[in-house]
C-alpha cells in the first residue's frame, strides 16, 4: 500500500515542516505546502482550517486534535474575540511568537518582523511545569521528538523557536524576515491608522500596514518610545556561555547533568576548581541539549590573571569588548572549567559554531538589569488609538541563574494577549491599562510554588494562572500619565540606585521626642538632646531596660561610673536587641561623637517606635507587651559569638556545657576600647587604655579614616565594610560566618579558618601561571552534593580491597592459616541490610546501576544502551501515555508501594517510569535551591552595591555637617584628613535645624534597612550552607555505616564518630534556625488585625 507521502505531494511537504530543523528550512516547506494547496500563507485562522481540511491523514490529525483543543477553549470565542483587530509584533523570539500565536487565536490579524534570518542561538532555557504542559499541548512532541526527555526540563532557544515558528505558521501569523523596525508612524490625518518605520524598504503591503496594537519582543536593547527603563545594579557579574558540540555518544550520554551549583553553599567544590585549574567561579550550570551547555559566573580578576581579558577597565562595555577579549584564552578557560565539572568525561570538546561560524561562546555582563517602569501605554492622535505592550526582555530583563526568563516571558505574553482581548471587546483604555500593570506587579513574585498547582488548567484568563488575583490592585487614577494624546520624548533610562527600603519619615525632632518618652520616669534621668543628656551612660541604660526590662534592674546600676553603665548598654544592646554599635563607650561618655550618637539612637527608634511608653514597668521587671525582637541581626551575632565560644572552650579543653553569667561589666571590655591603627601587614591587637580621643574613627584592618556609615562592628572594633574580609580568599564575612584565628589574629571564613596549633597552608590558592593546565583525573571533585544517597555498598572512602592503610607483618605459620580460610560468606548468617532513611532512598538503592548522579557511581555503559534502547522502542505509544509518565507524582500510596518494592528488589530497571520520575524530582530539587541560592546572591550584591553608594553619600553629607558645625567654610574639609573636623561642639549640632543633619539621618535609617534585609538574606545563606552540610555528611556517614562491620579499621570507627558527631552539629544549627523562624512568626500574630483577645 502506498504511503501519503507517494500519493499527495502536500504531505511530503507537510512531514519537511514537521522535521525541519533550520528556520530557512521550515519556510521553504511551508512555502511549498501552501503552494501545493493553492493557499496563500498568512491568511490567519481560515488559512489553518483550510490546511487541516486538506491534510487529514493520521500523522496531521494528531497535531490537528491538539491544536483544536487549544482552540476551542472559551476564551477565545471559536477565534472570533479579535477577528477585527490588527497587530504588529516585533521580533521573533520566543516570548515574540508566543505571543503571535496567542493572538492568531484570539483571530486577531498578525504580522511579525524580525531583524534576524535565522535561528542560531544555542543556549538553552530551563522550563517550568506549566511551559512544559504549555508546549506539550501546542504538539511539541511533534516538532520535536526529544523535548524534555532528560533528568531535566530544559529546551535550547533554536529548537524553542523553531517549534512555535512552526506553530504561528500553522495558524495564519503573517512573518517577514531581515526588516528591523524602527519606530511608530503616527497618523496623518484624521482616519488614517498607526503605521510603522522599517529598514530597508518593505514591500508596500507590509509599508501600508495599519494596526492598532503593537506587541514589542525586541529584547532589551530596544523599548518603544514613551516607556521608562529602571536599571537594577548590582556588583560587577561576568557571565559565560559556551556550547560544546554533542556527538550523543555512549561515554557523553552517562555524563550527569549539573542543573547549578553556587559557591554561596558549596565553597568546597569552588575551592577545588580553583586549586586544580586556577578558575575562580560563583557558580556552574551544565544542561546537555543539542548541545553540551555551560553558563558560569566568573570573577574579574581570575580572567585577568590567566590572560583571558587584556587589561582592567572599569567601563564594562570597554572590559568585555572583543578588542579586550583573548579567544584562545577564554576557550582555554570554558574547557578546563567543563572538563572539571564533568570529571573528563565528556572528552575532547569541540565547540559548537554560532550563526558567523566561530566557536559559540561569548562572555556578556549582567551586572546591571532593565526593568520597564510600566508594561503597556496609550498612544493616540487625530482619533486614531495605539496599544502598546512590552513582552520579553524589553519588558524585564532575566537574572540567568534563576532559569525564570522563559517561563516569565511566556506569563507576559499571555498578559499582553488578555489585555489586547480587553482592548478588542471595547473596555476603556485607562481601564485595560490599569489591569495590566495589576498583572504587571504579580510577575517578579511567579515562581512554580505560588501558582496553581493545576497546570492543565492553564489558559489565556489570568484568573486560571495566579490564585492571587486582583485585577484592581491599580485603579484607573494612577495610569493617567500611560494614556498619552501626543508623542512622548524618547525612551528615557533612569538608574535606579537599587531599593533602600522605606523612605525615611523620622526627623532629628521626633527622635529626640521618642527617646524623652521611651526614658521618662527614670530617676536620674532627663533627656533634652541628642548628645551630652547621654554621657552619663543612666539614659542609654534606661532605654535598654524599657525595651529589655528582665536585663537588670535599675537598682544594679548604683555604684557603676559612666564608662561601665554605657559598656553595658552597648553590650547588652548587641547581644540582646541585635542593634550593633557605631561608636564605643568611650566616645558616648567623651561627648565628642554626637552625630554617631544619632546614627545609633536611630536605630533603636526604627526597631521599636511603636512601642508604646509604659512608664509601669520600673514596678516590676516583665515584658508584657513588649515585642520579641525579630532581627535576623540578633540570631547571627548570637550564632557567631556561640562559634567562638564553642571553638575557645574545644581549644582550652574546656567544659562546653557551662553557662556565661548574664551581666559582665568588665574595664577592659572592647565595647569600651577603642581600637588602634595597625601597621600595614601587622595584625590587630586588644586595644589598651591610653588611647587618643580620636582612634575610633579608624578602621582596625586598615587604619584609614571611618566615617559613621563606613562603620561595621565586630569583635568590638570598627572596619570599613571593604575591609572585613577573609584573609584567604578575600571573600566578604557576614556574622555567624567568620572566625578570628588566635595566633596570627587574622580574620576567616569558616570555609578557611585554619585548625587551632598551625596555620593554613597555601593561601594563595590559584596559580599565577597564565596557562590553564588540564584537569588531572586524581584532581577531580567528588563533585556538587545533592540529595543523592550513596548505594547499598558504595562509600566516599577508600575501598577495604585496595592497599590497607599499614603494613601488617605475617609469620609463616599466620599465612598457612590465614590461606586456608574459607572466606566464602553464608547467605544465611549475612545481615540484613540497614533501611534507609526515607522512601527516596530505598528507591535510589534499588536502582543500581541506572542512576547517575554526584557521589553516586556511574552506570555502566551496557545499562546507558539499554536505556537509550527503550526510549528508541517508546514511540510506539501515544504523546498522551509519554507524557504521563514522565508527570507522575508520588502520592503517600504511591510512595509505601514504591517502598515495598524497593526493600524487596534489587533493582528497577523493569521500572522505567519510577526511576526517571525519582531522576527528574531529584533534579527539581536541586535546580529550586541552586535559583534560592542565587536570588540570594543578587539581592546580597545589590544591597552591597547599594550601601557603598549611601557610604559615599553619607561621607559628603557627613563632611559637610561637621565643617559647617564646627567652623563654617566655603571649602569642603578634606576627606583624608580627620583632624580638622573630628571633633566639634555637641551644642552646635543639637540646635542644628539644616536640612544636611535631616538628610544624614535619612541616610543612616536607609542603611539600618538594608542591613536589615541583608540579615534576612544571611539567614538564608545559612539555612542553605547546613543543607548542603548535612547532605554531604550523610553520604559520607552513610558510606562508612554500609561497610561490614569487619572491614572496617580503628581509622574507619574513628572518622565515623567524627562525621556523627559532625552531623548532629549541622542537626541542632538547623533545629535553632528553625526554632528562631517560629518564634519571630508567632510573635509577628498578634500584630495582626484580630489577633488580640
Amino acid at each position: 500500500m502506498a504511503s501519503p507521502t507517494a500519493t499527495n505531494p502536500a504531505h511530503a511537504h507537510f512531514e519537511s515542516f514537521l522535521q525541519a530543523q533550520l528556520c530557512q528550512d521550515v519556510l521553504s516547506s511551508f512555502q511549498g505546502l501552501c503552494e501545493a494547496l493553492g493557499l496563500e500563507p498568512g491568511g490567519g485562522l481560515p488559512q489553518y482550517h483550510k490546511i487541516k481540511a486538506q491534510l487529514n491523514y493520521w500523522s496531521a490529525k494528531s497535531l490537528w486534535a491538539k491544536l483544536d483543543k487549544r482552540a476551542g477553549q472559551p476564551v477565545y470565542q471559536q477565534g472570533r474575540a479579535c477577528a477585527h483587530t490588527k497587530c504588529l509584533v516585533v521580533g521573533a523570539g520566543p516570548c515574540g511568537l508566543r505571543a503571535a500565536v496567542e493572538l492568531a487565536l484570539l483571530g486577531a490579524r498578525v504580522v511579525l518582523v524580525e531583524k534576524r534570518t535565522k535561528f542560531s542561538r544555542h543556549n538553552v532555557l530551563h522550563l517550568w511545569p506549566f511551559t512544559i504542559h504549555d508546549l506539550r499541548a501546542l504538539g511539541a512532541k511533534k516538532f520535536y521528538g526529544r523535548f524534555c526527555t532528560g533528568t531535566l526540563d530544559h529546551i535550547s532557544i533554536r529548537q524553542l523557536q523553531l517549534l512555535l515558528l512552526k506553530v504561528a505558521l500553522l495558524l495564519g501569523v503573517e512573518i517577514h524576515w531581515g526588516v528591523t523596525f524602527t519606530g511608530l508612524q503616527p497618523p496623518p490625518k484624521k482616519g488614517s491608522g498607526w503605521r510603522a518605520q522599517l529598514q530597508p524598504s518593505s514591500p508596500a503591503q507590509l509599508a501600508n500596514y495599519e494596526f492598532d496594537v503593537l506587541i514589542s519582543a525586541a529584547g532589551g536593547k530596544f523599548v518603544p518610545e514613551g516607556f521608562t527603563v529602571r536599571e537594577m545594579r548590582g556588583k560587577l557579574a561576568i557571565g559565560i556561555t559556551v556550547n560544546f558540540v554533542n556527538g550523543r555518544t555512549v561515554e557523553e550520554t552517562q555524563v550527569p547533568e549539573i542543573s547549578g551549583v553556587a559557591r554561596i553553599y558549596n565553597q568546597s567544590f569552588f575551592q577545588s576548581l580553583l586549586k586544580a585549574t586556577g578558575i575562580d567561579l560563583e557558580n556552574i550550570v551544565y544542561y546537555k541539549d543539542d548541545t553540551h551547555y555551560f553558563v558560569m559566573t566568573a570573577k574579574k580578576q581570575c580572567l585577568l590573571r590567566l590572560g583571558v581579558l587584556r587589561q582592567d577597565w572599569p567601563e564594562t562595555d570597554r572590559l568585555l569588548g572583543s578588542a579586550n577579549v583573548v579567544p584562545e584564552a577564554l576557550q582555554r578557560f570554558v574547557r578546563a572549567a567543563a572538563d572539571f565539572a564533568t570529571h573528563g568525561k565528556l572528552g575532547k570538546l569541540e565547540f559548537a559554531r554560532d550563526a558567523h561560524g566561530r566557536p559559540d561562546i561569548s562572555a556578556f555582563d549582567f551586572t546591571s538589569m532593565m526593568r520597564a517602569e510600566s508594561s503597556a501605554r496609550v498612544q493616540e492622535k487625530h482619533g486614531a488609538r495605539l496599544l502598546l505592550g512590552l513582552v520579553g526582555d524589553c519588558l524585564v530583563e532575566p537574572f540567568w541563574p534563576l532559569g525564570t526568563g522563559v517561563a516569565r516571558g511566556f506569563l507576559a505574553a499571555f498578559d499582553a494577549a488578555w489585555m489586547v482581548k480587553r482592548w478588542a471587546e471595547g473596555a476603556g483604555p485607562l481601564e485595560v491599562l490599569a489591569e495590566r500593570e495589576s498583572l504587571y506587579q504579580l510577575l517578579s513574585q511567579t515562581s512554580p510554588e505560588n501558582m496553581h498547582r493545576n497546570v492543565a488548567q492553564y489558559g489565556l484568563d489570568p484568573a486560571t494562572r495566579y490564585p492571587t488575583l486582583n485585577l484592581r490592585a491599580v485603579t484607573p487614577n494612577q495610569v493617567r500619565d500611560l494614556y498619552d494624546v501626543v508623542a512622548k520624548e524618547p525612551v528615557r533610562r533612569n538608574s535606579d540606585k537599587i531599593d533602600g527600603g522605606k523612605p525615611a519619615t523620622g526627623t532629628q525632632e521626633e527622635l529626640l521626642r521618642w527617646c524623652q518618652e521611651q526614658t521618662a520616669g527614670y530617676p536620674g534621668v532627663r533627656v533634652t538632646d541628642l548628645s551630652s543628656s547621654w554621657a552619663d551612660g543612666r539614659a542609654l541604660c534606661a532605654l535598654v531596660h524599657r525595651l529589655r526590662p528582665g536585663l537588670l534592674e535599675p537598682s544594679e546600676l548604683q555604684g557603676l561610673g559612666a564608662l561601665e553603665a554605657t559598656a553595658w548598654a552597648l553590650k547588652m544592646a548587641e547581644h540582646e536587641l541585635g542593634i550593633t554599635p557605631v561608636l564605643s563607650a568611650k566616645a558616648v561618655v567623651a561627648g565628642r561623637d554626637p552625630l554617631g550618637l544619632i546614627a545609633y539612637l536611630s536605630h533603636f527608634h526604627s526597631i521599636f517606635k511603636n512601642v508604646p511608653p509604659n512608664p509601669g514597668v520600673l514596678e516590676g521587671p516583665t515584658s508584657q507587651g513588649f515585642p520579641a525582637t525579630s532581627s535576623a541581626v540578633l540570631f547571627l551575632g548570637k550564632l557567631q559569638r556561640t562559634l567562638q565560644r564553642t571553638r575557645a572552650q574545644v581549644e582550652n579543653g574546656e567544659d562546653t556545657g557551662g553557662k556565661k553569667p548574664r551581666l559582665e561589666v568588665e574595664a577592659n571590655s572592647p565595647s569600651v576600647e577603642e581600637p588602634p591603627a595597625p601597621d600595614s601587614g601587622v595584625p590587630p591587637t586588644p586595644p589598651s587604655q591610653n588611647q587618643e580621643a580620636g582612634a575610633g574613627e579608624l578602621c582596625a584592618l586598615c587604619g584609614e579614616h571611618l566615617y559613621i556609615l563606613e562603620r561595621l562592628c565586630a569583635e568590638g572594633r570598627f572596619f570599613h565594610r571593604n575591609c572585613f574580609r577573609c584573609h584567604t580568599c578575600e571573600a566578604m564575612l557576614w556574622q555567624g560566618g567568620y572566625g578570628q584565628h588566635p595566633e596570627d589574629g587574622h580574620f576567616y571564613c569558616l570555609q578557611h579558618l585554619p585548625q587551632t596549633g598551625h596555620k593554613e597552608d597555601g593561601t594563595d590558592l590559584g596559580p599565577e601561571s597564565q596557562d590553564l593546565p588540564t584537569p588531572a583525573e586524581n584532581s577531580m571533585p567528588s563533585g556538587p552534593s545533592t540529595s543523592v544517597i550513596p548505594q547499598e555498598g558504595t562509600s566516599p572512602v577508600p575501598d577495604p580491597s585496595q592497599p590497607t592503610r599499614r603494613l601488617i607483618r605475617l609469620s609463616s605459620p599466620e599465612r598457612q592459616r590465614l590461606s586456608s580460610l574459607n572466606l566464602t560468606p553464608d547467605p544465611e548468617l549475612e545481615p540484613p541490610p540497614k533501611p534507609p532513611r526515607s522512601c527516596a532512598a530505598l528507591a535510589r538503592q534499588a536502582l543500581e546501576g541506572s542512576f547517575v548522579g554526584w557521589g553516586v557511581p556511574g552506570q555502566s555503559p551496557q545499562v546507558v544502551v539499554a536505556m537509550e534502547e527503550e526510549e528508541e522502542q517508546s514511540p510506539s505509544s501515544s504523546d498522551e501515555e509519554k507524557e504521563a509518565e514522565e508527570t507522575v507524582a508520588l502520592d503517600s500510596d504511591t510512595e509505601q508501594a514504591l517502598l515495598t518494592l524497593a526493600k524487596n528488589s534489587g533493582t528497577m530497571s523493569k521500572y522505567p517510569t519510577w526511576r526517571r520520575t525519582l531522576m527528574r524530582r531529584a533534579r527539581e530539587e536541586e535546580m529550586k535551591r541552586f535559583c534560592k541560592a542565587q536570588a540570594v546572591q543578587r539581592r546580597l550584591n545589590e544591597i552591597e552595591t547599594a550601601l557603598g553608594e549611601l557610604e559615599a553619600e553619607g561621607t559628603k553629607v557627613e563632611l559637610a555637617l561637621r565643617s559647617h558645625s564646627a567652623r563654617p567654610t566655603p571649602h569642603a574639609p578634606d576627606a583624608s584628613d580627620p583632624r580638622p573636623h573630628s571633633s566639634f561642639p555637641p551644642a552646635l549640632l543639637a540646635q542644628q535645624k539644616s536640612p544636611w543633619l535631616e538628610q544624614w539621618l535619612q541616610l543612616v535609617q536607609k542603611k539600618n534597612s538594608l542591613l536589615a534585609e541583608e540579615a534576612e538574606l544571611m539567614l538564608t545563606v545559612k539555612e542553605l550552607n547546613l543543607q548542603e552540610q548535612q547532605l554531604q555528611l550523610d553520604q559520607e556517614l552513610r558510606g562508612y555505616m554500609n561497610q561490614e562491620g569487619t572491614l572496617k579499621t580503628p581509622a574507619d570507627r574513628q572518622a565515623e564518630d567524627q562525621l556523627l558527631k559532625k552531623l548532629v552539629d549541622v542537626v541542632n544549627q538547623r533545629d535553632e534556625l528553625i526554632r528562631f523562624q517560629e518564634e519571630r512568626r508567632l510573635s509577628e500574630l498578634p500584630s495582626k488585625p484580630g489577633a488580640q483577645g
